[in-house]
Parts: C-alpha cells; sequence; structure tokens
C-alpha cells in the first residue's frame, strides 16, 4: 500500500525551525521493539517540541534549549538514553512554569512520575518515578539531570528575567483570539511574537549549565 501526501497532512509553520539544532538519543524500549536500530536516535526538534505544547513561546523555548544545554553537557561523548536519565524540577507541579516545563521535558527525556511507563520484561527501557518536584533554591527555573548509569547530575537554570521584552505587535493577541485580527495585524503579531521565541531558541545568556557534578553522597 502506497501513503500519499500532499500540503493539507502537513504543518505549515508561521516561522522556520529547521535550522534549530535538534536533540538526539536513544531509547532502549524503541531498541528492542525493532522500532529503531540498536544505537540509531530518536531525533527531536523545536517543532517536535511545539506539537507537543500546542503552541510555540518564550516557556516552550526555554525547555528546549533547557532539555537540550543539559543534556549536552551530560553526555558530551555519547547520545543520552531515556529510562536512564531522572529529572528533578526545582518547584511545584502546580506552578505554571515549572508544570509545563517538565511536560516537555517529560516528552524530550521520557523521565516520568508514577504514571510513567514501567518498561518491558524486568523493567527495561522503564521510566516511571524518574520524573519528581521537590526545592533546589535558586533563581530562575531550574531542574536537574541525572545520569542513573553514572550519578552524574547537570543543573540547569532558565533565566526568565532575560526573556526579551514583547514587541509592539503582541498587542493585537486579544484581536487574534477573538478572530477580528487583520491580516497586517495578525502579520505584525506574528512578527514580534516569534522574533521573541527565535531569540531564546539562538541566542546567549538564557540558560546555564553547571556540572556535571556526581550527587551528594555517592562516591
Amino acid at each position: 500500500m502506497t501513503e500519499t501526501t500532499n500540503d493539507t497532512d502537513r504543518t505549515n509553520w508561521a516561522i522556520d525551525y529547521d535550522d534549530i539544532e535538534p536533540i538526539r538519543l536513544r531509547d532502549p524500549a524503541a531498541e528492542a521493539l525493532a522500532v529503531l536500530e540498536p544505537g540509531d536516535p530518536i531525533v527531536i526538534t523545536y517543532e517536535d517540541v511545539v506539537k507537543a505544547a500546542g503552541h510555540s513561546c518564550p516557556t516552550a523555548a526555554g525547555a528546549y534549549r533547557m532539555a537540550r544545554d543539559g543534556l549536552e553537557a551530560l553526555y558530551p561523548d555519547s547520545l543520552p538514553v531515556r529510562s536512564e536519565i531522572e529529572v528533578l524540577a526545582g518547584g511545584p507541579r502546580n506552578d505554571p512554569a515549572y508544570g509545563v516545563t517538565s511536560r516537555l521535558l517529560s516528552y524530550v527525556t521520557g523521565a516520568a512520575g508514577e504514571d510513567g511507563f514501567a518498561g518491558l520484561a524486568g523493567g527495561h527501557g522503564g521510566r516511571k518515578d524518574l520524573l519528581r518536584f521537590g526545592a533546589i533554591g535558586t533563581d530562575g527555573v531550574t531542574f536537574e539531570f541525572t545520569r542513573t548509569d553514572t550519578d552524574e547530575t547537570v543543573r540547569v537554570t532558565y533565566d526568565t528575567t532575560a526573556i526579551p521584552e514583547a514587541g509592539p505587535g503582541t498587542r493585537h493577541l486579544q484581536s487574534l483570539i477573538d478572530g477580528e485580527a487583520t491580516a497586517e495585524e495578525r502579520a505584525a503579531f506574528a512578527k514580534d511574537w516569534h522574533g521573541r521565541v527565535e531569540r531564546i531558541l539562538r541566542g546567549d545568556g538564557f540558560v546555564t549549565v553547571n556540572g556535571p557534578a556526581t550527587r551528594p553522597g555517592d562516591d
């Protein structure tokens, strides 16, 4: 059976994200179930994160940068491995920033709470209980990623005070919500809104990574 694809099957993005560096990870369960060849990566783009979030915004962009920069530091010489990454959120689940960000980091890393995938026979590739919420005690939105195979941890912080100011075009948001925006207002909004997101995705000074270091109490 041959599948055909036409323009109605594609998402037509208002901004071009094609050259944003993707995130590559291994997934042991996918390899075991012959979804992927052993060692081949799952590739997650910012467009994928936008689909998971339902929109593109400074929070989604920050979550993507945190995931990409943190995992690169935690796995400098190899691909990150889903089911071997613990994620600690430095704030409560019901916090607007931590709640949304943790869902997107869970999407990328696979780390999940008590409702997560328990793994194949013997727990192979399991992600359950790898996402936790607690207090880290730093400014900004902070998460810790830990490798369960080495106990190495990186601390990743998104400086929300560095988020660029919204441009004047964003004043048209209510008109877009109400379906009353003109083509010119919609274009002005898109330029300022997506330009703000793009600066976060491409710029410096938004995300800092400390580590890796071994978790306290581990030898």
